[in-house]
C-alpha cells in the first residue's frame, strides 16, 4: 500500500495514458488493466479525469513544458508525461500545487525529479502557466480537417460534455426537465449538468430514460413513428437507438456481432421495459427472414465526432484507419438497401467528423445503391441545427456551444 495518499490514482492515470499512446487503446479499453488497483468509484473517476484533461489539452500542455525547458524533452519521455498530468491537475482540475508535487514526483522514481519539480514550479507561478480559452488541436488533426474546421470544433472540446438523457415518453419532456433540474433541447431530451451520477438519478431503475447524446438521438428521430412497422437497427448495441425506435412504436430487430455489447442492449431493454428482438450475427453474412420498412445503420467508424467525451481519438486516429472503415460502411449500406421493402427508408449515420465516412459515403450511396434521396428538413431537427444543401445533417462539437455542445455526427436518409 502506498505511503502517499492519492499516488495510486496518479499511477493509474499514467497507465491509462500509456495505453493510449503506446498501444493505441481507447480510454475505455484501457480501464480494466489501468484501474485494477483503484477500487473506490471517486478515485477511479479522478484517474479518468486526469487522463482525459491531459489528452484534451495535450498540445497546450506540451507548449508550456517546452517553454520552461532549455532542451525539449522527447515526446515519449516519462518526465514529459508526468509533467503533463501534473499540469493538467493544477491548471484544469484546480488541484493544489503541493498535492500535485507530492503525488507527481514519486512517479519519477530514479528519474529527473529535480527537473520536473523545477519546470512545474515555474509554470504554476501566477500569470506564467496559462492555457488558452479553448484547446489547440493536434497538428495532424488540424492538417486533416483544415484550420477553419478545427477552429470551429475546438470550443466544444474545452470541457467534458454534460449528461444527455433520452426519455421513453416524449410527452414528459418539460416536466422531467424541471423536476430533474435540467434543460431540454428537443422533445424526449433532457440535459443535466456534467458530473451527475447516472444510477442515482430519479427513475433510473424505473427505466423511464437512458443516457444518449442529443446528436446520437437524431438518426432514429428521422424515422418518425413506427405504427407497428418493422425496423432493423444495424450495429445496434448498446441499444440507445433500438430503445428510441421501440418507444416510437417500431417492431425492432436489433443486430450486433458482439455478445458483450448485445448483453448490454438486453439489460437496457429489461430496465426500460421496451421490446425488441436482439440478434447476434455478422451483418455481412446474416440473411433476414423478411424485409424491413426501415433500416438504421449507425455504422462502425473512426468515432472522431466523440472527441469531446473521448479525447483519446484525437491522438489515436489517423488517416490510415479511414479506408478500412469506408469499405465496411459501404458493404453495410449495400446490404441494408437489399433488405428494404419498396417504400422503405434507410438512415445512414456515423459519429465521425471525416468527410470520407460521411459526405463522400452519402454521395456514393446516391450514385450506387438505387435509392432516392429523402432530404432531412429543419423542422425535424433540434432548434439551432440545419441540414446541408443536399438534405444531409452534419454536426460537430462546436455547434450549440452555448447550450453545452453535442457530438459530431453525419446523417443522411433515402427511400427505396
Amino acid at each position: 500500500m502506498s505511503a502517499t495518499p492519492g499516488l495510486p490514482v496518479r499511477r493509474a492515470a499514467l497507465r491509462l495514458l500509456d495505453a493510449v499512446f503506446r498501444r493505441g487503446e481507447t480510454l475505455e479499453q484501457a480501464e480494466g488493466g489501468a484501474l485494477g488497483d483503484v477500487r473506490k468509484a471517486p478515485d477511479r473517476a479522478l484517474a479518468k479525469a486526469i487522463a482525459g484533461e491531459t489528452l484534451r489539452w495535450l498540445t497546450d500542455l506540451d507548449a508550456l513544458i517546452d517553454s520552461a525547458t532549455k532542451q525539449n524533452l522527447p515526446d515519449d519521455a516519462k518526465a514529459r508525461m508526468v509533467l503533463r498530468i501534473m499540469l493538467a491537475q493544477a491548471l484544469r482540475l484546480d488541484t493544489p500545487p503541493h498535492a500535485v508535487i507530492a503525488t507527481g514526483l514519486p512517479l519519477l522514481a530514479g528519474g529527473p525529479r529535480r527537473l520536473a519539480h523545477g519546470v512545474f514550479s515555474a509554470l504554476v507561478k501566477p500569470g506564467v502557466g496559462v492555457l488558452p480559452e479553448v484547446p489547440t488541436l493536434p497538428e495532424r488533426v488540424t492538417e486533416r480537417w483544415g484550420a477553419d474546421k478545427a477552429a470551429a470544433i475546438a470550443p466544444g472540446l474545452a470541457f467534458p460534455p454534460e449528461l444527455d438523457l433520452a426519455l421513453k415518453d416524449a410527452a414528459e419532456t418539460e416536466t422531467r426537465a424541471v423536476t430533474m433540474g435540467g434543460v431540454t433541447l428537443a422533445p424526449g431530451h433532457v440535459r443535466l449538468p456534467r458530473g451527475a451520477a447516472v444510477e442515482s438519478l430519479a427513475d433510473y431503475k424505473a427505466g423511464d430514460w437512458w443516457v444518449q447524446d442529443l446528436a446520437a438521438s437524431i438518426p432514429a428521430r428521422l424515422l418518425g413513428p413506427g405504427d407497428g412497422r418493422s425496423a432493423l437497427d444495424l450495429c445496434a448495441a448498446p441499444g440507445g437507438k433500438t430503445m428510441q425506435l421501440a418507444a416510437a412504436g417500431w417492431n425492432v430487430t436489433a443486430l450486433d456481432s458482439s455478445k458483450r455489447r448485445l448483453d448490454l442492449l438486453k439489460d437496457n431493454l429489461k430496465r426500460t421495459g421496451l421490446k425488441a428482438s436482439p440478434v447476434r450475427a455478422d451483418a455481412l453474412t446474416w440473411e433476414p427472414k423478411h424485409r424491413f420498412d426501415a433500416v438504421l445503420i449507425d455504422a462502425p467508424c473512426t468515432a472522431t465526432g466523440t472527441c469531446r467525451r473521448h479525447p483519446d481519438v484525437l491522438h489515436r486516429i489517423g488517416a490510415r484507419q479511414i479506408p478500412e472503415m469506408v469499405e465496411l460502411q459501404r458493404a453495410l449500406a449495400a446490404k441494408a438497401a437489399e433488405w428494404l421493402n419498396p417504400g422503405g427508408v434507410l438512415v445512414y449515420a456515423v459519429c465521425s467528423l471525416e468527410e470520407e465516412e460521411g459526405e463522400q459515403q452519402a454521395a456514393w450511396i446516391d450514385a450506387e445503391l438505387g435509392l432516392a434521396p429523402m432530404p432531412i428538413t429543419a423542422a425535424e431537427l433540434p432548434v439551432g441545427l440545419t441540414p446541408t444543401a443536399e438534405g444531409w445533417l452534419r454536426t460537430h462539437p462546436g455547434m450549440l456551444a452555448d447550450q453545452g455542445g453535442l457530438d459530431g455526427f453525419f446523417v443522411a436518409r433515402w427511400v427505396k
